[in-house]
């Protein structure tokens, strides 16, 4: 759980227990808020207030009842026009979703309460939101976005000085380093927010420190130091009643006790945290526990029960797109399933966790967050230096101040020659270094941005093969370790070479698409016009695709036999390709595809329509944008780079016609270009 949610769950936690409540009581001031809800004369924006504070009344207390509200706040905030008020509305439905497990909803509100709080400029509100929103990026496993927000609300925090929120945004770096396997890193941050909080009488901050500190131990093996660290965050939950990170605890000593061989120590906290969490229904929690549960049983050789514990915490990870649970649930799958002796299951799962874990620790995702990490810790560095230097300033200000008040009476006239002077010569030498510094400089920022294009092409060529040629060598790699312990039948040689002749078609096409599109960035991509037969090329590339993809799509030829246009033939070629691949990409079994084209008065119209699933509108700006390439999975999980279409819109470009595409969330789309007619 996120390091104190941006105060809110620490203020909730300080109501309940100013109040006396236990979750057989009610909620003091209950009555009288409800009646203001009911009452029809009041204003929107009172309303408002009454209901976010009775959801925040019952979040400990009757958890369903505390939702009720929440979303009855969400619902009238939409037909008002309170900013402020919808903050409010918004930042608890967050907070709700959060202790349920369900990150994506949470990350939903935390981003419409931080467009909010843009729009009245309140930068307290917004670094509290960058805060809350790397938390959902964290608890979603995406490390490198939850990186780059905890940045950003240590920026915003450092901009108007609030020390609290720049240790709590420290704290939360440091548990990104811990998921990243710097555990150095980590505990540097760490340790070093722990200290502030107790120098800034953050009391609540030190039982989070703890916990994360003993994370750390518990990863690098020191599990008497993990132990004893996690007690005293256990201890001081407790006494300080921040209930919300008890369970995290508790599951996290189970897990100290499990790889100590100590099971029914695990046993018994791995349920203690499930029925913590199951009462605020917080199905990612219940599913982590479960996946410990698993653990557990399998070392105990109950197989059925854990496969029944793994399958169910498998279940909740791909509910909630949390991808970390999801990795950790393949893999118990895959050994479970090995120790059975079925290699044929095992090798399913184990391909399924290395895939998706190839995809989450990238090596772009990691090259980002070294970037960010450089560059935040440059940041905290000259913001040092910043206040060094002032203080040098004022401090030599003060000694030239002294010792001109000693001597103002002997050496004011000849210091004011000797300043006449020097100014005078200095002046006539800076006028001249500058004269040559704009021009070096003009030179130097010409070479710098060459050599960053040419740096930015390098990155991405080699990010990308680094990344994508991994899956169909682990795929290969598998299925050898298989063959060489006599796990597959001669039956089954069939399957799977298919499967690895379409990773490798995959692969193929990837390295041609980066050769191109590297040629075409360094300006060495000739094209060379000729009559080209666009009806023949179809056809080719209709074969073509036929053979190398699994789905069963129809392909449908409309372009006229004398649709013969003028351009570069291997360009447009490829044109033709990616469209038709891209179509196919995003169409589901059994769906169609259609390629033709219009005779316009000096072009064709082609066009390449499906009807798969189709795009949200704020997609489509997206689609051709060369500086941030956009991709998501097909209909059967097929990976891309986005590198395709971006090729497709200079390739066309440069043979004078346009590209656009129109589309429709679950109609399909129809991607369109124009390519000069022949004459």
């Amino acid at each position: 759980m996120s390091r104190m949610l941006s105060l809110r769950v620490i203020l909730t936690t300080m109501v309940l227990a100013t109040c006396g409540l236990s979750q057989a009581q009610t909620p003091a001031g209950v009555d009288s808020l409800e009646n203001v809800v009911k009452s029809s004369n009041l204003p929107d924006s009172v309303r408002l207030d009454a209901l976010t504070r009775l959801s925040d009344l019952y979040q400990f207390v009757d958890f369903a009842r505390s939702v009720e509200y929440s979303e009855e706040a969400i619902a009238l905030a939409a037909n008002t026009d309170l900013p402020l008020h919808k903050i409010k509305a918004y930042r608890n439905a967050a907070l709700l979703y959060t202790i349920s497990g369900d990150y994506s909803s949470a990350l939903r509100y935390d981003n419409l309460a931080l467009e909010l709080d843009m729009i009245v400029k309140d930068s307290v509100g917004i670094a509290k939101e960058y805060n809350a929103i790397g938390n959902d990026y964290y608890d979603l496993g995406e490390y490198d976005d939850a990186y780059f927000y905890f940045t950003q609300s240590h920026r915003m925090a450092s901009a108007t000085r609030d020390t609290l929120r720049m240790l709590i945004a420290l704290h939360n770096v440091g548990r990104v380093f811990k998921e990243l396997g710097q555990f150095e890193q980590a505990l540097d941050h760490l340790q070093l927010s722990k200290k502030l909080s107790e120098t800034q009488n953050d009391q609540e901050g030190i039982p989070y420190g703890l916990y994360e500190i003993g994370d750390v131990l518990l990863r690098k093996h020191e599990y008497d130091s993990a132990l004893a660290t996690l007690r005293e965050a256990l201890a001081l939950v407790r006494k300080l009643h921040v209930d919300i990170i008890e369970p995290k605890v508790l599951s996290t000593m189970a897990t100290a006790y499990l790889q100590q061989n100590d099971y029914k120590n695990a046993l018994a906290f791995y349920d203690s945290a499930y029925a913590l969490h199951q009462k605020t229904t917080n199905r990612y929690g219940m599913a982590e526990a479960n996946l410990g549960r698993g653990i557990v049983l399998t070392k105990e050789g109950n197989f059925e029960k854990a496969l029944e514990k793994f399958e169910a915490s498998l279940s909740v990870a791909r509910t909630l797109n949390a991808r970390v649970l999801e990795i950790k649930a393949f893999n118990q799958l895959s050994v479970l399933w090995e120790q059975e002796g079925d290699f044929k299951k095992a090798l399913y799962y184990y391909k399924q966790y290395k895939q998706l874990e190839d995809t989450l620790f990238s090596q772009e995702t990691q090259g980002k967050l070294l970037r960010d990490q450089i560059r935040f810790e440059t940041e905290s560095r000259d913001t040092q230096i910043a206040a060094l230097s002032q203080l040098q300033v004022l401090q030599h200000g003060e000694l030239k101040k002294q010792e001109f008040v000693r001597n103002i009476l002997v050496v004011v006239m000849a210091l004011s020659a000797i300043l006449l002077v020097t100014v005078y010569r200095s002046g006539q030498r800076r006028r001249k270094i500058n004269t040559l510094l704009l021009q070096h400089q003009d030179d130097m920022e010409k070479r710098s941005e060459e050599l960053e294009r040419l740096n930015q092409v390098k990155d991405k060529f080699f990010s990308i093969i680094s990344h994508d040629l991994r899956s169909p060598i682990n795929a290969l790699a598998g299925l050898l370790d298989l063959i060489d312990k006599g796990a597959i039948e001669p039956a089954e040689m069939h399957k799977h070479t298919q499967e690895l002749k379409v990773r490798f078609n995959h692969t193929r096409t990837l390295l041609n698409n980066l050769l191109d599109w590297t040629l075409l960035q360094m300006d060495k991509l000739s094209l060379q016009a000729a009559r080209i037969n666009l009806r023949k090329i179809v056809d080719e590339n209709i074969q073509l695709l036929i053979s190398v993809q699994n789905k069963q799509i129809d392909m449908i030829n409309h372009v006229p036999t004398d649709a013969i246009g003028y351009a570069d033939s291997n360009t447009i070629n490829l044109v033709i390709r990616n469209l038709m691949m891209n179509a196919i990409k995003f169409t589901n079994d059994g769906g169609k595809v259609i390629i033709d084209a219009k005779s316009q008065p000096s072009e064709w119209l082609f066009s390449v329509k499906d009807n798969g699933v189709g795009m949200k509108p704020e997609v489509l700006n997206m689609l051709f944008d060369k500086t941030a390439p956009y991709t998501t999975r097909g209909t059967a999980n097929e990976k891309g780079t986005g590198l395709g279409l971006i090729l497709c819109k200079e390739f066309i470009e440069k043979n004078g016609g346009r590209i656009w595409v129109e589309s429709e969330e679950g109609q399909g789309s129809t991607f369109f270009f124009t390519v000069p007619k022949a004459d």
